[in-house]
């Protein structure tokens, strides 16, 4: 039994390699899945974490980074170490915990993996759990630093709005991108801006898996989103577009997280909106 695998779980970790592997020393698995899921049954080792506290929660950016300070309070309190490597885990197929993997990049801390299908797929493959509070062994993790090439900010995207080295992909419904159902005071889409909602990219005959990533790649790239563009994510909170930056990552594009989303470009009047179904 290796005493660290921080240098070969993959990105992607299927559940039953997880499941062979564990116990782990060096590996830090962060559950966000429901509070009462946890307590019900959550992978052995695992900690839970609310997916309420990387969020700013602020208007008009709910999505953004909180301060440093309280990341740095947060990951102290999960036991979070420079050389952990973290495996991330939800209960609804990947949007809280590619989020995660955002938070996770932003900080500068590279050695994760994104557990595919979450809980979800570990209860359906039948896997050994655990009930009850899980408490963390708490660290002293400092975040000095936001790393600012994994994100793109509103005016970031207002300048590369054009550029055929730039794509946008909404991972909200048709209804929020067409502009019939509106969160914030306006309706619609950025322009140039593609439509492909995040739980098309789950497998739900699977578990929550994501879908066969050569079938996905070719998908998306017909979408014009590859390789050979710097591809901005967003939804309404970057909540659901943490599933799509995820799946960016793993497909080898070039991702950023445009975390102020639209909760942020529907509520600037100076921004450019399109209505209707298609970019």
């Amino acid at each position: 039994m290796p005493t660290s695998s921080s240098h070969t779980l993959p990105l992607l970790l299927e559940p039953e390699d997880l499941a062979e592997l564990l116990p782990l020393d060096g590996v830090l698995i962060i559950d966000q899945c429901k509070a009462e899921t946890f307590l019900e049954h959550h992978i052995p080792g695992a900690v839970h974490l609310d997916f309420k506290r990387l969020q700013l929660g602020i208007a008009p950016t709910p999505g953004a980074l909180p301060s440093n300070a309280d990341l740095s309070a947060i990951f102290s309190e999960l036991g979070l170490t420079p050389d952990t490597h973290v495996v991330c885990s939800d209960d609804e197929g990947g949007g809280w915990a590619g989020r995660l993997i955002w938070v996770l990049d932003s900080i500068g801390h590279k050695q994760y993996s994104y557990l595919n299908g979450g809980i979800v797929a570990w209860l359906d493959a039948g896997l050994p759990t655990e009930s009850g509070a899980s408490i963390p062994t708490a660290s002293e993790y400092v975040v000095d630093y936001i790393d600012q090439s994994v994100s793109i900010t509103k005016e970031q995207i207002k300048a590369a709005l054009g550029s055929s080295k730039f794509a946008i992909w909404d991972a909200r419904s048709p209804a929020e991108y067409s502009g019939e159902k509106a969160i914030s005071p306006r309706g619609g889409h950025i322009p140039t801006a593609v439509n492909y909602e995040w739980t098309l990219g789950m497998d739900k005959s699977r578990a929550l898996r994501i879908k066969e990533l050569n079938t996905f790649k070719t998908q998306l790239a017909e979408m014009g989103l590859d390789k050979n563009k710097t591809i901005a994510t967003h939804c309404q909170t970057h909540h659901r577009s943490g599933f799509t930056y995820l799946v960016g990552k793993i497909l080898g594009l070039t991702m950023r997280a445009y975390a102020g989303s639209w909760a942020e470009w529907g509520s600037d009047t100076t921004t450019p909106v399109t209505t209707g179904k298609k970019p």
